[in-house]
């Protein structure tokens, strides 16, 4: 292979790919829509309330209407004595009337009551388990007292109980750390769903762009001035350099989102806390006076679950984090960009290589299944054996990082990814180099194979 020419079809590939009004769209629009979706969740909560509607209480039963306290989306109106048939006459949102709730008289079989709702437009779904949930408590309330046994609503408080459980990891030389699994979780799951992102998203690039140099016959002016390796090879590192640059100007762009709404976000109240933070570590017996990192651990001993996901973030190693992101996410680009550099070369279309995407697809999307239950189970046979397969390491390997793997089974994945890359590399360049230049037929996979055993 002649290295310069594949250096200048990089080029070629990111000039081409960054000038494009698609990359700019991507690259700028990409981070407004994800602030969007961190501010939009809230906006639709605070918008989606319903106004406070009015709903007139016939409580026959005597027991639940004290339980029924108004709220921001209801306020019961005490209608006791009045007809039900009168009130039901008489509902309408124009007369401040939106709803009747008649309670039955307590039936001492069953000990319960029945709560119906009268009204001309269908309540929401607040109002009726606002109702329900408070209906409920009564009718307990009230089958304690039936018991006659003293404080029997405080023996069944005490009764319940809620037991915390705080997990510790031991290190070699026996020291106690206190951990979140929570935490290795999300970190798990945001790991696992990036790379799965980008080495489809990308390796669909890659294969979009062969395709479309093919049909437009632009693909048989550059073969004759370079080897097909090369201008696949080239093609496929071109859009990994692309696929970085919007990496490296999401981040810009995000620490200038931040430091934007910075300017508007008070802080007065972070410096409140800090300064109350001082004050604590300043308070007698406390040893550490200056250190702000130690008042914080002695802030959260009353809150282990606060402590711990503190102590967790502050242990992590993110050094293999990252290393281990960057190296599965460039084999795993590698592999599945070189499967679908091949695809793309066997059609003229996008439609017509669904058939042929199948094999590719199907492994990727068994890998992101797998990294699921490998939250739960990190060293499960399943998650040890999808994280040493090369089809679905990226994504099932990413999954187990956070929670500990040993070296050499984080080794011999890598290892193997590296293997097979090379291994469906040569495959893919050799069905490559026929397919590019056949065209005006659907190609199958007995064809695929035909052009594999071509020399």
């Amino acid at each position: 292979m002649n290295f310069r020419n594949i250096g200048v079809i990089i080029s070629r590939e990111y000039m081409t790919r960054v000038r494009k009004k698609s990359f700019l769209v991507i690259t700028f629009v990409v981070p407004v829509l994800m602030a969007l979706l961190c501010i939009v969740p809230s906006v639709i909560m605070l918008m989606s309330k319903d106004k406070c509607k009015t709903v007139e209480v016939l409580d026959e039963s005597g027991i639940v209407l004290p339980y029924l306290t108004d709220s921001d989306i209801v306020v019961y109106k005490d209608c006791t004595g009045i007809d039900l048939d009168s009130l039901k006459a008489g509902v309408s949102s124009e007369n401040g009337n939106d709803a009747v709730l008649h309670i039955s008289a307590y039936d001492p079989q069953t000990r319960n009551v029945t709560a119906t709702v009268y009204s001309v437009k269908p309540v929401g779904i607040d109002i009726k388990e606002d109702i329900s949930s408070k209906a409920e408590d009564a009718v307990e309330e009230c089958r304690m007292r039936s018991y006659d046994i003293e404080n029997l609503d405080v023996i069944m408080k005490e009764i319940k109980a809620d037991v915390p459980v705080a997990t510790y990891t031991l290190g070699e030389d026996g020291q106690e750390k206190i951990t979140s699994s929570e935490v290795y979780m999300i970190i798990s799951l945001v790991l696992t769903m990036v790379i799965y992102m980008f080495i489809a998203m990308f390796s669909g690039m890659v294969m979009s762009s062969v395709i479309e140099e093919k049909s437009s016959k632009v693909v048989e002016v550059l073969v004759s001035s370079v080897k097909s390796i090369e201008l696949m090879f080239g093609k496929i590192i071109g859009v990994a350099c692309v696929a970085l640059t919007q990496f490296f100007l999401w981040i810009v762009l995000a620490i200038v989102l931040i430091s934007v709404a910075g300017m508007f976000v008070d802080f007065d109240s972070l410096s409140q806390g800090a300064q109350q933070m001082t004050q604590m570590a300043s308070v007698p017996g406390m040893d550490s006076v200056a250190d702000p990192t130690a008042a914080l651990m002695q802030a959260t001993e009353d809150n282990p679950e606060l402590s711990a996901i503190i102590s967790t973030l502050r242990d992590l190693d993110y050094g293999s984090i990252i290393f281990s992101f960057v190296v599965y996410f460039i084999l795993g680009y590698l592999l599945y960009a070189s499967l679908f550099a091949a695809i793309g070369s066997a059609v003229e279309n996008e439609g017509d290589s669904n058939q042929l995407q199948m094999p590719v697809t199907i492994p990727l999307l068994i890998g992101f299944f797998i990294a699921f239950y490998a939250f739960k189970a990190p060293d499960s046979q399943l998650a040890f054996w999808g994280s040493m397969i090369p089809f679905t390491s990226p994504m099932v390997m990413l999954a187990r990082i956070p929670f500990g793997v040993p070296a050499w089974e984080l080794a011999l994945s890598i290892g193997l990814l590296l293997i097979t890359f090379v291994v469906f590399a040569w495959i893919s360049a050799r069905i490559y180099k026929v397919g590019i230049l056949v065209s005006g037929k659907k190609s199958t996979f007995k064809d695929l194979w035909k052009w594999l055993k071509q020399k």
